[in-house]
């Protein structure tokens, strides 16, 4: 099932999480249109990685819901994840397992039609086609990065998410794999949350940028219209100012 024409690929609704007496989510509402890329940035503990995990149905809100092209995660959450994929650093997939096992697996997982032929695509776009009977664990942190983005694209989703993607990767690996990012997302017209502490690559891929603080949106708008508007230098010394406002309120408020 896909979205209606205009229809947000994603949507947050006063998404809300409670863990106890901390709020680490407080009543976010956002979109993500198709074929558009949303940076979702702030310091650790910010409340990034508790929405993608509601955004996937691992958490279950506490107030709030979630919509996938129009369908609630929480009461169809199978329909809704269907063209849904993810990747992070902190999700390595099965070490033991080679480079074509893992993209097989989760080819099965997704159901993608036509798989075998999915695979080999996707092992040459993702340079990989050497690799395929390598074990995904002793490859380097770029070609499992690469891997890891290869497994997200196996059901073309149109929904993308990815958690601190190009992280502890070299400067050239990271370049390609933000450019094969992007133009999956306009080529696909796929939405994409990507969070990421590196303020240069948020400005460089995203058209949009979410600041998170104490799980609440302090500021969105464009890299280049919130550079503008809050008379910064860059993105990243805007981040460092923002991040420690909101961290020391009392003393911003003076």
């Amino acid at each position: 099932m896909g979205s209606a024409p205009g229809e947000a690929v994603l949507s947050a609704e006063g998404l809300t999480k409670r863990f106890g007496a901390l709020l680490a989510v407080d009543g976010v509402s956002f979109q993500v249109a198709p074929g558009e890329i949303v940076g979702l940035v702030g310091p650790n503990g910010a409340g990034k990685t508790t929405i993608i995990s509601m955004v996937l149905g691992i958490l279950r809100p506490t107030a709030g819901r979630v919509l996938i092209g129009g369908i609630d995660v929480a009461a169809q959450r199978s329909a809704a994840l269907e063209r849904t994929n993810f990747a992070a650093v902190y999700t390595p997939l099965p070490g033991n397992l080679t480079v074509e096992q893992n993209l097989r697996v989760f080819g099965l997982i997704y159901g993608v039609k036509a798989l075998s032929a999915r695979i080999e695509a996707l092992l040459a776009d993702y340079d990989l086609t050497r690799h395929r009977r390598t074990k995904t664990g002793v490859l380097s942190s770029g070609e499992q990065t690469r891997v890891e983005l290869a497994k997200a694209m196996l059901n073309r989703p149109k929904l993308l998410l990815l958690d601190e993607p190009t992280a502890s990767i070299d400067p050239s690996t990271a370049r390609d794999i933000r450019a094969r990012i992007v133009d999956f997302a306009a080529t696909e017209q796929a939405g994409v949350l990507w969070t990421s502490h590196n303020m240069y690559e948020v400005a460089e891929v995203c058209h949009r940028v979410l600041f998170l603080s104490r799980g609440r949106i302090l500021l969105a708008g464009s890299p280049a219209e919130l550079i503008k508007q809050h008379n910064a230098p860059n993105l990243e010394e805007l981040f460092v100012e923002v991040a420690h406002e909101a961290l020391h309120p009392a003393a911003g408020a003076q």
